[in-house]
């Protein structure tokens, strides 16, 4: 399954961590955006071509320390199609360079329509007989509160072709309390552990054989409480765990989400990494290779707490 494809690259660099390429024009230094208005004019294509030209750096300097990216989708859509291109173009390069990709769209619909979403970003594309890759990403964020009818369809493409999807459980937002919290008369579970077991259920069709299937959970480092409880008990679902870094969590709130041999969680870092150096008070020049010491500050706090990572269950 896709997801054993993260683990191993996580085990091979010793690192659990994904870097979020979520840019905005204002973490782009000034030097590419003059380049790229220069020749394409301040546009949306001149936007669109410098989140890639500033992404493209940050993933020269981090693909053989960082196992893996996650571009959120909304930050290139709010450049039309020119932006939908540049993740796409993103999501190649990142490829091309060995990471593991996670698409960050939170899809959720049901039928044809949650098909259509799986396709285009997990999938194949069939034009009148030929198959193409539309986005062609490792892994999709999808929200669960459709029920099965918005996640099955996942399924049948996420075994087919090797991938896999994270599901939202936990997410680290401060009111996601307002629903994820409350609690279900019948079972006496808050709404995020029942997510989580549904997680697990839905896994069953996704078997890995690091123990962990190909149906994660997005659960926030701004959590510990119930990282640490969802871990005890998913026993078989990976967790990708937003919310660390600017938004407040460390590695003491992130060592909850992982097993006894380091393995069962990709700690995401977006801000943090990518405007590194901004809080380094570096050379815009610089600016990716700051995100890339922030990257190996990040890896070596976290490892400090979860220790080697083996690949065993």
């Amino acid at each position: 399954m896709s997801l054993d494809r993260l683990i191993k690259k996580i085990a091979e660099k010793q690192n659990p961590t994904v870097a979020g390429l979520d840019p905005k024009l204002d973490y782009v230094p000034s030097y590419i955006k003059e380049e790229c208005f220069s020749k394409y004019g301040k546009n949306l294509e001149g936007a669109a071509q410098a989140l890639l030209q500033f992404n493209k750096g940050l993933i020269d300097n981090l693909y053989d320390i960082v196992p893996a990216v996650k571009p959120q989708a909304a930050y290139y859509e709010m450049y039309g199609w020119q932006g939908v291109k540049a993740l796409a173009e993103t999501i190649k390069y990142a490829k091309l360079k060995g990471m593991f990709v996670i698409t960050d769209g939170k899809r959720n619909d049901i039928g044809t329509t949650m098909e259509a979403y799986a396709t285009a970003h997990l999938g194949e594309t069939d034009i009148e007989g030929k198959m193409t890759e539309a986005f062609g990403a490792d892994a999709l964020t999808v929200n669960g509160y459709l029920g099965s009818d918005g996640i099955k369809p996942l399924l049948n493409i996420c075994k087919t072709k090797d991938k896999g999807i994270f599901v939202l459980a936990k997410t680290s937002n401060p009111s996601s309390g307002e629903l994820q919290n409350l609690t279900l008369s019948e079972s006496g579970e808050t709404i995020y552990e029942h997510i989580g077991k549904m997680c697990e259920d839905w896994g069953k069709e996704l078997t890995g054989k690091y123990g962990y299937s190909g149906v994660g959970a997005v659960v926030g480092a701004t959590y510990p409480k119930q990282l640490k409880e969802l871990r005890e008990k998913l026993s078989t679902t990976f967790f990708l765990v937003p919310g660390y870094g600017a938004q407040g969590g460390g590695a003491d709130d992130v060592k909850y989400a992982f097993d006894k041999n380091g393995l069962g969680a990709v700690i995401n870092s977006s801000r943090g990494i990518m405007c590194a150096y901004k809080k380094q008070n570096a050379n815009e020049q610089e600016y990716a290779q700051a995100a890339r010491k922030e990257a190996i500050r990040m890896r070596d706090e976290i490892l400090s707490s979860v220790g080697e990572i083996k690949l065993q269950k």
